[in-house]
């Protein structure tokens, strides 16, 4: 799928030419200091935690799960082999997340060891003679796995007048801006230096350590009875106790080995606008129609009176800045009263769902799991909405990287495993709304979720054309 000029999609949908593959992993000994890293005193984070929690059950009953995260972007001539090095090595050491590693200690548990000098990192270029496409598929996402330490890797297909460059990281220590700060921060260093232009400075690129500690300082102080908490509980109750499944089948998690990812454009530019005239006349913004439109699609496939969904939500402050590598991502519920609503009721009431509930993405819920410990832990394919605005972080900084030619041919995807959750993505930029879904990779959950892109373009488009709408299913 096309966002502008960068591809979001399946591995499968990544685009490159064979060639020779350099990849920069690290050297036996860096492996060997950081494999005696001392226990840190900073705690896992809860989304970390229940990464690596998801990782550890699904490999030991024998099944596969999605951690990766890989960026890729296209560059003019031959690679400077010694310039990548050093912009690699420096950008692994401006990060804190890459000095930790983490081990099971038991009970769903995790500890970090971290080592405290940057200088201890150390990779190296490794090559690997020619590939096909297929085989650097496969060189990309045999990264080590969350629980060693390196789980993270870079590299170079170097073509006849072109070289792809591709970062590869598990997402235990990053999140949606590692685009932004891969290939704005490493590729930039390497620009500057393959140049002849030296070491570019840079800004503080801020502590995800920090923010582990804040977040679990916060959530200590939290008890049963905390607005936040109680709000999670009455979220989790009127859902059997979890989080919401999505409305239609998807086959049976316990056999699904990949995702792959379908995609529907929604509304054309004209569309898009006057849906978002449609969602102003009820005094909501763009996102708060979105909302609205899933609410009344799984009512009608459902009959549910209310819709409950979930979004992301970047929970840095302005203690850390979007250069900071790290998983800072929590969840936000959303709640909308859907039966028997108009349009401007169910945009006016999610909107007020969605901007009420900002600061939910700090309490997160698997804190309220151990506070609640009647609650479940949520179920394989639950669905999580993403919203992306082409004028707003982190996308923007991806768009405008292509526009003003930083690279090319950028683009993101997973790694092909099974997700366990449900991914769902809304884009609105220049050339209108798109949807995109990660679903697992077997025919009902194909017909499912083209089945539910259709119901939201119908219901979308009606918005767009009468400001209101109609049965969809």
């Amino acid at each position: 799928m096309r966002i502008g000029k960068i591809t979001v999609g399946s591995l499968d949908e990544w685009t490159l030419a064979p060639g020779s593959v350099i990849s920069w992993h690290p050297t036996a000994a860096a492996i060997e200091r950081v494999r005696h890293a001392p226990v840190s005193s900073v705690p896992v984070s809860y989304m970390q935690g229940q990464h690596l929690r998801n990782y550890t059950e699904r490999t030991a009953a024998g099944l596969n799960f999605s951690r990766q995260i890989i960026g890729s972007c296209d560059a003019a001539g031959h690679c400077d082999i010694a310039a990548m090095d050093q912009a690699l090595n420096a950008y692994l050491r401006r990060h804190d997340t890459f000095r930790s590693w983490f081990e099971h200690a038991g009970d769903g548990q995790f500890i970090r060891h971290s080592i405290t000098d940057p200088a201890d990192i150390e990779f190296e270029p490794i090559e690997h003679g020619y590939m096909t496409v297929e085989q650097i598929h496969q060189h990309v996402t045999s990264i080590p796995n969350p629980l060693e330490w390196g789980c993270f890797t870079f590299g170079v297909v170097q073509g006849e007048e072109h070289f792809s460059f591709f970062a590869a990281m598990d997402h235990v220590h990053g999140d949606a801006t590692l685009i932004g700060t891969t290939m704005l921060e490493a590729n930039g260093m390497y620009s500057s230096l393959s140049s002849g232009g030296g070491v570019m400075q840079l800004p503080d690129p801020g502590s995800f350590d920090d923010f582990c500690v804040r977040e679990r300082e916060f959530a200590s102080q939290l008890t049963v009875d905390s607005p936040g908490v109680r709000t999670w509980i009455d979220f989790a109750e009127n859902n059997n106790g979890g989080f919401p499944e999505f409305p239609l089948p998807l086959g049976d998690p316990s056999e699904s080995e990949k995702s792959y990812m379908a995609s529907e454009l929604l509304m054309d530019p004209a569309q898009t606008d006057r849906f978002e005239a449609a969602c102003q006349a009820a005094g909501a913004r763009f996102v708060g129609g979105l909302f609205a439109c899933l609410g009344l699609v799984e009512h009608e496939f459902t009959g549910a009176m209310t819709y409950y969904g979930l979004t992301p939500r970047d929970s840095r402050t302005a203690a850390d800045n979007f250069m900071t590598q790290g998983w800072f991502t929590g969840l936000i519920p959303i709640t909308v009263p859907i039966a028997a609503s108009s349009f401007t009721e169910a945009a006016g009431a999610a909107q007020t769902a969605f901007d009420s509930g900002l600061d939910m993405a700090r309490v997160p819920y698997y804190r309220v799991l151990e506070l609640a410990p009647w609650l479940k832990w949520p179920e394989p394919n639950f669905p999580v909405s993403n919203f992306f605005h082409g004028g707003a972080a982190p996308l923007n900084a991806i768009l405008a990287a292509g526009e003003l030619g930083l690279a090319d041919n950028i683009g993101i995807y997973p790694d092909g495993r099974f997700s366990y959750q449900l991914t769902i993505y809304i884009f609105r930029y220049g050339e209108g709304t798109v949807m995109a879904i990660m679903y697992p990779d077997n025919p009902v959950a194909l017909k499912s979720v083209t089945r539910y892109m259709e119901a939201m373009k119908s219901v979308c488009v009606r918005v767009a054309d009468s400001g209101n709408w109609g049965r969809v299913a």
